[in-house]
């Protein structure tokens, strides 16, 4: 019989991005936190910019859960050990419920998670009712526990909404617009929560007014009803070699600048032996004594300036790559190392020279998707998500190919490789492949 555990979980959900997922998700978790119950929340899909909220809120990791991208087996081994030692489990998900493939919905219905659908209902009144009834019956035999109206403009207004609803007990109360819970964004997602003086205050904000919901005054009694039981896999397909990475010393890259960062990534690397050492970039002279940098996606463009200004830290990564020591460069972190980045604003910056070529950010996105990659070692599954284009004269090494039953936008990202540098705007998931994650930072697998 299959170990199992039972926890409270919930599945955040939406008809679409933009609802307030994140906002709601985020106050859930830090309202149960301030009540002393521990507190795992889970983000549906690649992303790196809510999980920063999310860990704000809870005080915990935050993980991704995706079918294809982290796998099956992957998603059921990290609920099944978080429900063995929390007191409830909150799952944010993405986009709309029912998009992408696999969608959030999909991933609902394979562990049993009760779906909670917000919806912002700013511009709405019976409207409300019909996708409330439309999100719980589109599919058959999806948990469904209840919908939160956002963004609702008064105590009037709530009570029209609730009206609307064709099954009452289905209403878990409305969170009314303010700008003191407010999550700003801009492009690529939310602002992250650390360049916020007053993020805890905006989650703290959130909270109170949560509490105030039938869905935000659930005594741990009141939780059970969202009780589900998970099972731990049969085994991990995920194979960790324990000493691939022993002895090595990875540098990673963690600022403003740069923090698109999986916190399951570091961990995978330190499951294989490596020691990680944090720096920054912007502030840093010098990079750590290391084997091996990573430079993760991030926000090159916001601080271009400072990184240019930067002349020190320019001079230590390029001896460390004229040393022969492996680079991993992904997305933000590519665009580092090329000669020059174009604003959108049309201002250019001269960066760090590793590579020849530019990049210049677009007015619109110019990939997003689910993609693989081979690199030496097999195949890493992950995504792509990116505004800016590059221009290089260095051969294109490999590119990534689709997830199965997606389409690519274009030919597909491509890895170039110069030296022990290894660069692409793909955005890795390590677990999907421990030992061709560790071949990145591998100085042997970069000879030649």
């Amino acid at each position: 019989m299959k170990p199992v555990a039972t926890c409270p979980a919930i599945l955040i959900a939406a008809p679409a991005s933009g609802q307030g997922k994140t906002t709601v998700a985020s106050a859930l978790a830090r309202l149960h936190a301030r009540q002393g119950r521990r507190v795992r929340v889970f983000k549906c899909g690649p992303d790196f910019l809510d999980p920063h909220w999310l860990t704000l809120a809870s005080g915990q990791p935050v993980h991704q859960l995706d079918l294809w991208m982290t796998g099956e087996t992957d998603c059921a081994q990290r609920l099944h050990d978080a429900a063995k030692e929390c007191d409830l489990i909150i799952v944010e998900g993405v986009m709309g419920l029912f998009d992408g493939e696999p969608s959030a919905a999909d991933l609902a219905q394979r562990f049993g998670l009760p779906v909670l659908a917000v919806i912002d209902a700013s511009a709405m009144a019976g409207t409300f009712g019909a996708l409330a009834w439309g999100l719980q019956h589109y599919r058959e035999g999806l948990p469904f526990a209840g919908v939160l109206a956002n963004r609702v403009a008064s105590t009037g207004h709530a009570e029209m909404l609730q009206a609307g609803l064709r099954d009452a007990s289905q209403w878990r109360g409305a969170l009314m617009r303010s700008d003191a819970f407010t999550l700003p964004e801009r492009h690529l997602g939310l602002v992250v929560a650390s360049e916020l003086s007053d993020a805890m205050q905006r989650l703290d904000a959130a909270a109170d007014a949560l509490a105030a919901t039938p869905l935000g005054n659930m005594s741990t009694a009141d939780l059970q009803a969202w009780s589900t039981t998970f099972e731990s896999p049969d085994s991990n397909d995920a194979v960790f070699p324990a000493t691939a990475l022993k002895g090595q010393t990875i540098a990673v890259a963690r600022d403003a600048a740069f923090c698109f960062t999986y916190a399951a990534n570091t961990d995978c690397l330190q499951q294989m032996g490596a020691q990680i050492v944090y720096f920054s970039p912007l502030a840093d002279s010098a990079l750590p004594a290391c084997d091996a940098l990573w430079l993760p996606g991030g926000y090159p463009e916001l601080h271009a300036e400072k990184l240019t200004a930067n002349t020190a830290m320019k001079t230590s990564i390029a001896a460390h790559v004229a040393a022969g020591k492996p680079v991993w460069a992904e997305c933000g972190g590519m665009m580092a190392l090329f000669e020059t980045l174009t604003t959108s604003g049309a201002d250019s910056h001269a960066m760090w020279g590793v590579l020849p070529g530019s990049v210049t950010l677009q007015k619109r996105l110019a990939a997003l998707g689910p993609q693989q990659l081979e690199v030496s070692g097999g195949v890493l599954r992950g995504h792509a998500f990116h505004y800016s284009t590059c221009a290089t004269a260095l051969p294109v090494a490999a590119r990534t190919q689709a997830a199965p039953g997606r389409k690519l936008w274009g030919q597909g990202e491509a890895l170039y490789v110069q030296g022990s540098v290894r660069a692409s705007y793909f955005h890795a998931w390590f677990a999907s492949n421990p030992a061709a994650a560790a071949a990145l930072f591998l100085r042997a697998q970069h000879a030649g």
